[in-house]
Formats: structure tokens, C-alpha cells, sequence
């Protein structure tokens, strides 16, 4: 594999939609994702990348995020024609009642 880079996953925000949580969650008052925080930032290389990060990473955010990731630790554009900057993305994990948005950056050595 042609390992070029690193990668930085900024956790951006966390959200919570209160009215899906009542309608279908078991526990409607789930709150916001308590894996991540606010800022929070993982550096990715080719040594942890296909351990989720030494298993630090949740396995549902990191099913819905690594193929940017693996994009970005292969060199390659993370979104090209869609951000602003071709070595960053703006995306979010799987969860539909508690999101968490993050930032992907391809960090260039």
C-alpha cells in the first residue's frame, strides 16, 4: 500500500434531535454521543489505521468515516469539487437521532 500521509479527525460538534430519541429510541433521553467531545482530535497513520485507532475509535463512526480517511492516507483528494480544499472533509457518523460531525484532514509530510 502506498502509505503517504496522515490524517487528523477533528471532532466538530455532537448533536441531539430530541423529537427522533422519543419517537424510536428505547431511551429517549440518550442525550448526545458520550464517545466523543468537542475538539477532540486522532492522528491516523498506516500503523493504527486498521486497528480504528488502537480500538479508541468508535466502531459505527469509524465504519461511516474511513473510507475518507484510507483517501486521505493514500494521498488522494478527501472530496475533490466538493469542500473548498480538496485535503479536508466534512462528514458525520452513522448515528440518526445523535450525529457527530467531523473534520478529516490529509496532513501532508
Amino acid at each position: 500500500m502506498g502509505w503517504k500521509n496522515k490524517c487528523k479527525i477533528t471532532v466538530m460538534r455532537r448533536e441531539f434531535f430530541s423529537d427522533l430519541a422519543k419517537e424510536y429510541c428505547s431511551n429517549p433521553n440518550v442525550g448526545k454521543c458520550s464517545v466523543f467531545q468537542e475538539g477532540q482530535e486522532f492522528i491516523v497513520d498506516k500503523d493504527n489505521y486498521l486497528t480504528m485507532l488502537n480500538g479508541q475509535f468508535c466502531s459505527e463512526a469509524w465504519a461511516a468515516i474511513s473510507h475518507y480517511v484510507y483517501a486521505a492516507l493514500q494521498g488522494g483528494s478527501v472530496m475533490h469539487g466538493w469542500m473548498k480544499d480538496e485535503k479536508v472533509m466534512i462528514t458525520c457518523c452513522n448515528d440518526g437521532t445523535r450525529p457527530v460531525i467531523f473534520k478529516i484532514e490529509r496532513m501532508e509530510e
